[in-house]
């Protein structure tokens, strides 16, 4: 049992937590979320012994061996196998030991050490160590290469598999799944809900969380709430809980009202004196309640382009590649306005590979690419991140772009991806990962791109940013690829996915069950993590996974997708009025709110003003009579979407 007792916490003279207490059962898989910055890597630095509290403490079990997850490696001529070995420390420990006593001779202490090497299975480490390896997304060949040749991105990898081959009974990790594609984040769910230890970990993955977790803390306004169940769960739980804090909220703001206005009213009549007091004493003791914060820091779109093309972008006959080497082959795909598409496929398939062609990259070897006279590419990859000026300000950046645009229009735009003030004249260099994304995010959206290639854009990304990605990517009328482990975002943004494997791309049938099917049957997993004891709650779970209704058939499926894009294109232009009117509406109430405020000039009823009196009650009369007008066509469209969007919802 780990057991968090009156703990309070500060970095940088910011207090992150004040006079906390937590219990976290044995065998619980728990999420920590919460805002950027509210401490949860704080929180694991504090179980690691990296940091001290400034009360309370933190007690872990008696021999608890802790494993976690590092967010840097340093190059290195150690192959990814012996990497990955040496997170096993009491392995190393006792090889080493072995070593020394063949060096002396010492017969008693070899067979000592080889009985205890053998309880420990070493006999099979480098083969679980190859497993969690190639289960991550490495081939057989990359186990003998220096840990030197790969990425940062990899190197990460091998740090998750360093931390997955220790011997633990609490694994700490942060962002496992920031740098891994869809196909290794299904392995490693798999294998941490058969880890019979407690796990405790950071993430911004809904789905990831949904599988994984059995318990969620939530880091907020410097305390820990602890819920019951996955992310789902717990959103369900605090939506409820916010609900009851508001309606407190708004009651205890009446009663403070009421006390205020009688210590007002009060305060300077000797009779009263008394009683004000008492009450000035009873507002300081009164604990207040927090309005409840639960809009979203983000709030953009991708601007509709002025131009579009159809076809937007075909490929005839093609070959990608590097160099000599072809990775793809036949390839003819066409993307039309509107077209959302996921790319699915094992990793090392192609689908970075196929990104690039579609860019019109040096990959594309052979045959033919046709793109339409207004095409217009916004495109997103991680490594796009290091072609940010890092001395500039992201509003340079879009100043740069449109020098002709005013401050106030890139500053309200920037506000949508939560720069504002000085933080959007401030250097890059100093963002953060996530920063950095929305940078570059930014930058897209503000070109009016009509094609997005998105690859991995949610990584670094906290989870009120890719709910607002996905809100955004749902209403971009124009061409979407999109490659991501973030299933959320694919469920919920794109109608139909290409396969890319074995040197093909293809249109696949099936969901992204079928697809995690599919891996499934083709993967020989070796990476076995000790099997958990099977608890009321995933009994319960696998009860009613048995109670569930047939999936649908791939046919009905496709046509169901079918039907929903054409709803989907059916409202869009509803959608576009919708926006015109209301743009409308605001500017007929400004400038009403401007006549109103002339009106109230006294000067204005002068016999000198009459005429312009005149004139100003006319605009009046017009402007109210169009508001009238645009507010009935308004609600007539905005039914329209309702019941388009219903339609779609219901899967018609």
């Amino acid at each position: 049992m780990l057991s968090i007792s009156n703990l309070s916490l500060q970095r940088g003279g910011v207090w992150l937590l004040e006079h906390v207490n937590v219990t976290i059962q044995s065998g619980q898989r728990v999420a920590i979320v919460g805002a950027n910055g509210a401490g949860k890597s704080s929180l694991f630095q504090l179980f690691l012994g990296g940091l001290s509290p400034e009360s309370g403490n933190v007690s872990l079990p008696g021999g608890c061996r802790v494993a976690h997850m590092a967010q840097e490696v340093a190059a290195s001529d150690r192959s990814a196998r012996d990497f990955v070995l040496d997170g096993d420390v009491e392995l190393r420990r006792m090889e080493a030991e072995l070593t020394r006593a063949e060096a002396r001779g010492d017969d008693h202490a070899q067979a000592r050490i080889h009985g205890e090497l053998d309880i420990h299975e070493a006999w099979s480490a480098a083969r679980r160590a190859e497993a969690l390896i190639r289960g991550l997304g490495f081939s057989d060949a990359d186990a003998d290469r220096p840990v030197s040749a790969f990425s940062g991105g990899w190197r990460i990898r091998l740090n998750l598999a360093q931390a997955l081959m220790r011997p633990s009974d609490l694994l700490l990790l942060d962002e496992p799944t920031n740098h891994l594609d869809l196909d290794a984040c299904l392995w490693l769910e798999n294998w941490l809900r058969r880890y019979p230890g407690t796990l405790l970990f950071i993430s911004h993955d809904r789905d990831f969380m949904d599988r994984v977790a059995t318990h969620v803390v939530h880091f907020d306004q410097r305390r820990l709430d602890t819920y019951s169940g996955n992310y789902s769960a717990f959103e369900l739980q605090r939506s409820e809980r916010l609900a009851q804090q508001q309606a407190g909220f708004e009651k205890q703001q009446a009663e403070i009202a009421q006390i205020q206005r009688f210590i007002d009213r009060f305060r300077a009549q000797a009779t009263k004196a008394r009683q004000a007091q008492s009450r000035v004493k009873a507002l300081e003791r009164m604990e207040r309640i927090a309005p409840a914060h639960v809009d979203s820091p983000f709030h953009f779109e991708f601007p509709v382009a002025e131009k579009v093309s159809n076809p937007l972008l075909s490929l005839r006959d093609g070959q990608a590649g590097h160099g000599d080497t072809v990775i793809l082959k036949g390839l003819n795909q066409t993307l039309l306005p509107g077209s959302r598409i996921g790319l699915l496929g094992p990793n090392g398939a192609g689908k970075s590979t196929l990104m690039d062609a579609l860019r019109g990259q040096k990959t594309l070897l052979a045959g033919e690419r046709t793109t339409g006279e207004h095409l217009a590419v916004g495109y997103f990859a991680q490594h796009q991140l290091e072609s940010l000026d890092l001395d500039a300000s992201p509003f340079v950046h879009l100043q740069r772009l449109t020098p002709t645009a005013s401050e106030q229009k890139i500053r309200n735009f920037l506000g949508g991806f939560n720069f504002h003030g000085d933080e959007a004249l401030s250097r890059i260099r100093t963002f953060s990962g996530g920063e950095k994304a929305r940078v570059a995010l930014a930058v897209i959206a503000w070109q009016r791109p009509n094609l997005l290639l998105l690859d991995e854009p949610t990584n670094h990304l906290d989870l009120d940013m890719r709910q607002a990605l996905t809100m955004a990517l749902q209403s971009f009328d124009g061409a979407i690829v999109i490659v991501s482990h973030d299933r959320h975002l694919l469920r919920n943004t794109v109608d139909e996915f290409w396969l890319v494997n074995e040197g093909r791309v293809t249109s696949y049938e099936g969901d992204l069950e079928d697809y995690e099917r599919w891996l499934a049957d083709r993967r020989v997993d070796e990476a076995v993590a000790p099997k958990r004891e099977t608890s009321p709650g995933d009994e319960a779970a696998a009860s009613s996974q048995a109670c569930e209704v047939p999936a649908e058939s791939a046919d009905d499926r496709k046509a169901r997708k079918r039907a929903e894009a054409a709803l989907r294109q059916k409202i869009s232009p509803y959608r576009k009025r919708q926006a015109s009117l209301e743009s409308r509406m605001d500017a007929l109430q400004i400038t009403l709110a401007e006549l109103e405020q002339a009106l109230s000039d006294p000067r204005l009823y002068d016999e000198s003003n009459k005429a312009a009196l005149k004139e100003k009650l006319a605009r009046q009369t017009d402007c109210k009579r169009e508001l009238d007008d645009i507010e009935a066509d308004w609600l007539e469209v905005s039914e329209t979407v309702e019941e388009l969007e219903a339609q779609t919802t219901a899967g018609v």
